[in-house]
């Protein structure tokens, strides 16, 4: 039955296909993209609900205190994690939204069809079963999948394909949050970040219809929502100044410490599952010490903004401190300082999940402790759950380099705009402190180690995406060193070639000879028929190799100053490039990546 109608709805909607115009389809189709990532959203969400639903309560009532059941959930949670991608997934699952970026790069915006399902049954899995990360990573790249390969169902084109991406990204941000204008930008200052003015419309309609259905089933209490409880006071500007600097520094230790333990558990020579249960077993002791580092930590958000944070060393080792503010204090700054190994640890040893939720987890811990413990010194009075929102856009804007994205996310997560000034200027602030130390923000860093950095320059950009082999022409005609200048002379008359390698027997490459060099000498024939071609070759000013990127080459064009450069080899001769062919592929990838 189920089967019968998902086959009626693909023929209403390739009928839909012929009989509208292509834009009318594409709004069409970021509507039922919307809809498909608002429905991951709702599984993941409600999963990972029930789960800390059903820790906590069994931790209330079991013999063994102090969080021992939420220790052991991420044990079972990340071992399963293994179990699917060895078992069903082909024994690898790529992480991160990076994979995104790369995929509309240099996948001509491809993104496998396991994706749609794979992000959803194993981030439901390590994070709803308490492994400490986000499920926002791997809803977007859900949304992501749904989008690339609904576009390849009704075979649109690459520009098409890559804007209903942005549409299935916008949308899974939007459901999970309630915030359309937060899945929007998300959507174009991280993911796609050269798009025109009129591809906003598909993608505010799936950001619409992702944030309304995901309002209609889901109910708030899984949402990660508060009100704003104080309102905005100028005089705390430099406060908000302040915080801004600390998160930016914050985000910086996040980023660097989260990066050497995944490449601790990369470098462990263990089985996935020895480093699975090794990992699992680190984190477990972590929980059992801090159940704040439990799964996504959105509930003890809520906690920290409400009138009574105490709460959160209720069923702790520390719980006969419930009402000591600096013990809450101290509570507080250890868990911002063991998140980054908690989610690192996660991650690495197996399990599935992202860093969103952890940056907005850190955020308004730092925001939190920074209020509260100027208030516990007696420096100032501070609106504590305001600077705990607050704190949330400054590590996300540091650890993502996404400020728009962090200002309105929390702006709509709050229910008012009244914090707008000081979310501008932490989120601003936090940027700027991150950037300065950390070029690349989390999505692009594992780009970067494998030499596939995608920056916010267009041109960068396009040129990373060529493949510099595809340009080297190899079909030149060379010359012997020791010949004269009649052989020369000959295959400049029967070809259209300007410049000749000079090679050796061993194709050794010795020199070049461009036809403006020897123009005079060739009306001569007494030195055409004298002169050696050894003795008019020069060196080339620069050298190409296969494995140099398009960037790398046109910065030696425009070093040189030539328009045709030799191209080495294994050591030898191996073609040209001409500097026309390489703007010529330039200007092809530049109209076929333009998003209108």
């Amino acid at each position: 039955m189920l089967k019968k109608t998902i086959y009626r709805i693909e023929n209403l909607i390739a009928w839909s296909r012929d009989k509208i115009t292509n834009k009318q389809f594409i709004f069409l189709s970021s509507v039922l993209v919307g809809i498909s990532s608002a429905f991951a959203v709702i599984v993941l969400k409600a999963f990972a609900h029930s789960i800390f639903t059903f820790a906590t309560y069994v931790t209330s009532i079991s013999i063994f205190k102090y969080g021992f059941i939420k220790g052991m959930l991420p044990v079972i949670g990340i071992m399963l994690t293994v179990f699917v991608v060895k078992r069903f997934l082909g024994g690898t699952i790529d992480k991160g939204t990076s994979q995104i970026l790369y995929a509309v790069a240099k996948k001509a915006s491809i993104i496998p069809k396991k994706q749609m399902y794979a992000q959803i049954v194993t981030s439901s899995l390590t994070v709803g079963l308490g492994g400490s990360a986000g499920l926002e990573s791997p809803i977007v790249i859900t949304g992501a999948a749904f989008g690339s390969n609904y576009a390849q169902r009704y075979k649109l084109s690459y520009k098409d394909r890559t804007l209903l991406i942005g549409c299935g990204v916008a949308g899974g941000i939007a459901a999970a949050f309630n915030a359309p204008i937060a899945g929007v930008l998300f959507a174009i200052e991280v993911l796609l970040v050269d798009v025109s003015i009129s591809a906003f419309t598909p993608i505010m309609i799936a950001a619409a219809t992702g944030a309304l259905v995901s309002k209609i089933v889901l109910k708030e209490t899984i949402l990660l929502t508060f009100k704003q409880q104080e309102g905005f006071d100028y005089h705390n500007i430099p406060y908000y100044v302040l915080l801004g600097l600390i998160t930016g520094v914050v985000s910086v230790y996040y980023s660097r410490n989260f990066q050497r333990v995944e490449h601790i558990f990369a470098r462990l020579k263990f089985s996935p599952y020895k480093k699975a249960f090794f990992g699992a077993s680190i984190l477990a002791l972590l929980i059992f010490i801090f159940p704040t580092l439990f799964g996504e930590g959105y509930e003890s958000i809520k906690t920290l903004s409400e009138n009574d944070p105490g709460q959160l060393l209720e069923n702790t080792l520390f719980s006969s401190y419930r009402n000591n503010s600096w013990a809450l204090l101290l509570f507080i700054g250890l868990t911002v300082m063991l998140k980054t190994f908690a989610t690192g640890i996660t991650l690495g040893s197996g399990g599935n999940g992202g860093n969103f939720a952890p940056s907005m987890f850190l955020g308004s811990y730092v925001g939190f402790f920074f209020s509260t413990f100027l208030n516990q010194i007696g420096l100032t009075k501070l609106p504590v759950s305001n600077f705990t929102m607050v704190g949330m856009a400054g590590i996300l804007s540091g650890l993502f380099h996404a400020p728009l994205t962090a200002i309105f996310l929390i702006a709509e997560i709050t229910g008012g705009y009244d914090l707008m000034i000081p979310l501008m200027i932490v989120a601003s602030i936090g940027f700027t402190i991150s950037k300065r130390f950390e070029k690349h923000s989390m999505d692009v860093k594992n780009l970067a180690r494998k030499g596939h950095v995608l920056t916010t320059n267009k041109d960068t950009n396009i040129l990373t995406t060529l493949d510099t082999n595809s340009i080297i022409q190899t079909d030149f005609l060379t010359v012997s060193p020791d010949e004269n200048l009649e052989k020369l002379v000959d295959l400049i008359s029967h070809s259209n070639q300007v410049i000749f390698a000079v090679v050796d027997k061993e194709k050794n490459l010795l020199g070049i000879v461009h036809f403006n060099n020897i123009r005079e000498i060739i009306f001569n024939q007494y030195r055409v028929k004298y002169t050696l071609v050894k003795d008019i070759m020069i060196e080339p000013l620069e050298i190409i190799y296969p494995t140099d990127s398009m960037e790398t080459v046109m910065n030696k064009f425009e070093k040189a100053k030539v328009v045709f450069l030799p191209v080495i080899k294994n050591s030898k001769y191996y073609g040209f490039i001409s500097k026309s062919n390489a703007l010529e592929a330039y200007r092809t990838k530049l109209k076929s990546m333009t998003i209108e």
